[in-house]
């Protein structure tokens, strides 16, 4: 035989099957984007070993069987990281968008707290900074300017407006105001005006005992007298 001029009848099978194997990961690949089965690789690969072993293939063209059938492998097996790489980046990014959500939800909440603690030190620091009614010198009379003074310097900042609204409503800053009709007395109107004893025995008489003591009770009622002036203005009492 002169093999350098015949074409010889080699066995491919193992290039075959490779060259099937490929054929089959790439359809599988198809597949599974599509939503269908497919054929089971072994029969591909028997196929198409069956249909490759009944060819005459010229041995100078081995290496190109040999080479198309790598490159093909290599394609599926490309096709294959990228979709794992694709389904690894997407987790990746879920995880961290889940992670930043907390983060997230963790700044804010320290923030609020961060607030209200603040508030707390700056309504603490107020409070702090009042005048208690004893330390008032006592008067025979005080005119309206001096009560608003002394209502200034016992109240909170914050809450002075709020208190003063209340009380020009109720005695226009006289704290000897009478209800005629229910015997409310006082710049706070207490109904009875004996309630006030509990801050003085002086209520009658003292401002600086009937601002305490309306202070006292627009905090443990409404929490504070702009609590107290937002329900007075919903009600026209408090």
């Amino acid at each position: 035989m002169l093999e350098g001029n015949r074409v010889s009848r080699i066995s491919v099978r193992g290039f075959a099957v490779a060259s099937a194997t490929a054929v089959t990961a790439v359809g599988a690949v198809t597949g599974v984007a599509s939503g269908s089965t497919g054929q089971p690789s072994s029969d591909a690969e028997a196929t198409a070993s069956d249909s490759t072993l009944l060819a005459d293939i010229p041995v100078g063209q081995q290496a190109q069987v040999q080479t198309a059938s790598l490159t093909q492998q290599a394609d599926v097996q490309a096709i294959a990281a990228d979709a794992s790489a694709k389904k690894d980046a997407e987790e990746a990014a879920r995880k961290q968008a889940a992670k930043d959500a907390v983060a997230k939800q963790e700044a804010a909440e320290k923030a609020a707290q961060e607030a209200k603690e603040r508030e707390e030190a700056e309504e603490a620091a107020s409070r702090s900074a009042t005048r208690e009614a004893s330390s008032f010198s006592v008067q025979a009379s005080y005119t309206t300017a001096q009560v608003q003074a002394m209502a200034a310097q016992m109240v909170p900042s914050g809450q002075f407006q709020c208190f003063s609204n209340i009380v020009n409503h109720e005695s226009t800053w006289n704290y000897q105001a009478v209800n005629p009709s229910s015997g409310a007395y006082g710049l706070v109107q207490a109904l009875p005006g004996s309630k006030m004893a509990s801050a003085g025995a002086d209520w009658q008489t003292n401002p600086a005992t009937q601002i305490k003591w309306g202070l006292n009770y627009m905090d443990s009622r409404y929490g504070s007298p702009c609590g107290a002036w937002e329900f007075w203005q919903a009600n026209n009492w408090y």
